[in-house]
This record gives C-alpha cells, structure tokens and sequence, in this order.
C-alpha cells in the first residue's frame, strides 16, 4: 500500500497541470512564499498522517533496495531513505559483525599508508547509505594466508576459510628459485579452488621474513613482495594486496598500533606496530620457541611416561585439547592435572604434568634444552625498545600486546605473559598493559585480511594493479626475480 501511494504521487506530479495565466491577469495563483515552498517539499501528501518512526520502520521492512529507490520520489522521501540510522541498520543485517565494518570504514578505507583518525575520537560522521552501495559492489576476493607451518586460503565472502594445507615452503623443490616455488604453489591453490586468476583480486598474508633493519634485509622483503606480484601477475590475476600477517592479526582486533606476539611454526616472533606498518627501526624480536618445538618437547615428555606416539599430528592434536599455560607453574606441581582425550584412529591418552610443562618452556626455554629468551622478556625487551623510541603519538600504543598463532591459542597464556611482563618491567612502562587473545583464534591474519577485502575502497586504496606494477617495472628498471 505504501509502495502505491509513493509511485500514485509520482505519477500526479508528473501530470500536467493547469495552464499559466497571462500576464497582466488576476486570476493567476499566488505564488507561496520561500518558507511555504520548503515546507511544500517536506510533505508526504496522504502519508503526512502517519508518524515518522513508522515509516521508517516500513523502510526498513521494504529493504536496501527499495528503500534506495523511494530516493527520487521526493525532497522529503529522499531525507527519510538517506537516513543514516536506517542504513547503518541494513548493514548491522549483513554478513560482517558491524563493529567490524565500522572500525574497517573508519580505519582502513584510507589504504595502508593512511590511519589519521587512530588517536581521535571525532571520527568523521561516515555515509552509510554510501558505504552500503560500495560495498555491495565490491568484488569476491580470493585470500592465500600463506603461514609459517600451514596454509588457509578461501573466499573473502565465506564465514571462515575454505581449506587448508602445507605453507608453500613445503611445495616445489627447495633447491629451486623462489619464483618457481611461489609459481607452483599459486597454481597449487587455484586448482584447489577450482577458478581461473583471472576471475578476482587476491590477497596474499605475507609471513614474516628478514626482521632486521638493515638495508640487505630490506631490500629482501622489497624483492620477496615484487616476486609475488610478479608471479601473480605472470598468471593474469587482475589485482593483488599483500600485507604482513602481523599487521593482519592486528586489524582483526580492531586495532592498528600494538606489539603482536605471533608463535609460529618454527619461531616466536615479536612484532612492534604503528599505525599499521612493522617498526622495523624499533626491533622485531625472534625467539626460538615454536609450534614444532611445543609439539616436539610434548613427544619427549609423553615418552618419558611410556606413552607412544608415532604421529606428530596426533601429538599436536593432544597439545591442542589437554595443554594449557600455569598462572604459577610451581604452585601447578602440586595441584592434580590428570586428564584425558581422545584421538581420532589413536585412542584415549591420558596426560597429568605433561599437561602444563609443554608450555612452560615459551618462559623456562632450559627445560627444552634451548639457551633462548623467555617469551616476556624478549616482550619486555621490545617493550623497553618502543619506550625508548621517537615515535610521535599516543605513548601508549605498545602496550597492548596481541596473541597470534595457533600455539597462542593455549589457554592461561594472557594471563601468564601478563603477569610476568608486570613484574618483569618498571611500572612507567607496566602500567596500563594488556595481553590480548587471538579475536579469531588460529584465523585471526585470514579474518584480517577479510576485513580489508570488504572494505568499501578495496580495490581503489588497497590493490596493485597489473597495469600499475608493469609501470614499475618499466620505469624502475627490472626485476631479476627469476634468478631469485
């Protein structure tokens, strides 16, 4: 019935009206006054009757669709469907959690390079009804979240990542160049996938590689992300964003200045991040506790107790459903931790001390037998470094420390850096500290990437294009990434 009236009062202002009196003549009508003329198109004609919060609860009945065509009806029709409360409300409907969308919209629309509104809390006043058009045309994108030990990859427009397998480290043969390898691993991907890469942009989660700040170790990160957008491109793909996974996992906790703590496959990495970029001039730390060695030094103290395992997939698995993190790890010696689970094809396994010792040696490395760092104090360290830095801003964007990694997932762990961080450090620095678990778990970079994928300016702000890279090439001179 709504929908009647408005196309009914179309069609009577699009018919003609009576004809203009000549001039000189009386009977001519009297023309409104300016106020009367504003008021005239403020009014809903029959709909005047029916208050305001009711047609704007029938909007948001009719949907984006028809709600964005009842716009060219009228003055007053336009103001009511250009509401910014209703179309925030038709995207609190959509896929993406809406304190996602608005961190993403407010933070990350500008492109990598670009947070002016981190440490403000004026943020500008955002169009939805613009940011819903745009992001409904933003195309599918394809995500390669290529991690130290193992690789997820899917569809931007999907809940979670679509499969996973070996890092691409483990494909091709290692003895060759690394264009080949990433070549082969691609191809490896899209096959999975079952699409052409010619069909949609992709994003590529780079790992963390060459961490110090010296000028070979930047010019390997420059040469290892052109590789990529070489072979990428080679392969027709149209468009490709590549961003550090830290920096990743850090956008999927809303955040863009932090210290993230990535334990990954083979090494623990402590990354400092401000305004989205690796301070790389501050010093990313890199500790030896990985994964594998979690997993490893579990097999070892299983074996000490006469459980067998062969399969060090079973082990992890164990790992993940019986391992924690002590608050107090002398206290946890006396206390009873027996446990039990069960494997798939393996069997139950019961597991007591074991249960907290495994972790334990990302704080006391001497029990695996490593000479390293503790897990906080190369934190701490880091920590002491931002301190210590001419970073312009918020003084206190180190102090949010991030977990990532599926280790990270350990429960106790926050609380345990936590604690050994507040009394490891003085308080100018401790005082304020927060660790933070992974906000999606083992998918925290994959989520990340994500939300940039959707953001409303994807393709505009975030994405190299093939006819860009190629301008590149030909005026920076070539890349010798073949040779590689």
């Amino acid at each position: 019935m709504l929908l009647r009236r408005v196309w009914g009062s179309v069609l009577a202002r699009a018919a003609p009206g009576p004809s203009p009196a000549p001039p000189g003549s009386r009977r001519g009508r009297r023309a409104q006054p300016p106020a009367e003329q504003y008021c005239a198109s403020l009014s809903l004609g029959a709909l005047d009757a029916v208050p305001t919060d009711v047609v704007a609860q029938i909007l948001r009945l009719l949907g984006p669709v028809e709600a964005a065509r009842s716009t060219a009806v009228c003055r007053a029709w336009r103001i009511l469907a250009s509401d910014n409360g209703l179309w925030a409300f038709f995207l609190r409907l959509g896929p993406e959690p809406w304190d996602l969308v608005v961190f993403a919209e407010t933070h990350l629309a500008a492109g990598p390079d670009s947070h002016p509104w981190l440490y403000f809390d004026n943020t500008p006043q955002l169009s939805f009804k613009q940011i819903y058009g745009l992001r409904a045309v933003v195309p599918g994108t394809l995500i390669v979240d290529g991690g130290s030990g193992y690789c997820k990859y899917g569809w931007s427009k999907y809940a979670a990542p679509s499969g996973r397998c070996a890092t691409f480290l483990e494909f091709g043969n290692i003895e060759s160049p690394m264009y080949a390898r990433l070549r082969h691993f691609f191809s490896t991907i899209y096959t999975r996938m079952q699409v052409k890469p010619s069909t949609q942009p992709v994003i590529v989660v780079l790992p963390l590689c060459h961490t110090d700040d010296t000028e070979s170790a930047r010019a390997s990160r420059k040469q290892y992300k052109e590789t990529i957008y070489s072979v990428l491109f080679d392969m027709n793909v149209p468009a490709v964003c590549a961003v550090d996974q830290a920096v990743l996992s850090l956008y999927a906790s809303k955040r863009t200045s932090g210290i993230v703590v990535h334990i990954g496959f083979n090494t623990t990495s402590v990354v400092p991040i401000f305004e989205g970029r690796v301070m790389y001039e501050i010093g990313v730390e890199t500790v030896g506790q990985g994964a594998l060695k979690l997993t490893g030094f579990l097999k070892e103290l299983m074996l000490q107790r006469n459980i067998s395992c062969e399969s060090l997939y079973t082990v992890r698995t164990i790992k993940e459903k019986l391992c924690y993190v002590a608050a107090d790890y002398e206290a946890e010696l006396r206390k009873d931790t027996q446990a039990s689970c069960e494997v798939d094809g393996e069997g139950w396994f019961t597991l007591s001390t074991e249960r907290f010792k495994t972790a334990e040696i990302l704080f006391q490395p001497h029990m695996g037998g490593m000479r390293a760092m503790g897990l906080h104090k190369a934190v701490a360290l880091c920590m002491d470094h931002c301190y210590n830095s001419e970073v312009v801003g918020d003084d206190s964007w180190y102090k949010t420390i991030l977990l990532s990694g599926g280790s990270s997932c350990l429960p106790g762990l926050p609380e345990r850096l936590e604690k050994e961080l507040r009394q490891l450090l003085p308080p100018y620095i401790s005082e304020g500290i927060r660790v933070v678990p992974p906000p999606f778990g083992i998918d925290s970079a994959w989520f990340g990437a994500k939300m940039i994928s959707n953001v409303s300016t994807f393709t505009e702000a975030w994405c190299v294009k093939k006819k860009q890279f190629r301008q590149k090439i030909r005026r920076n001179g070539p890349l010798f990434v073949n040779a590689w």
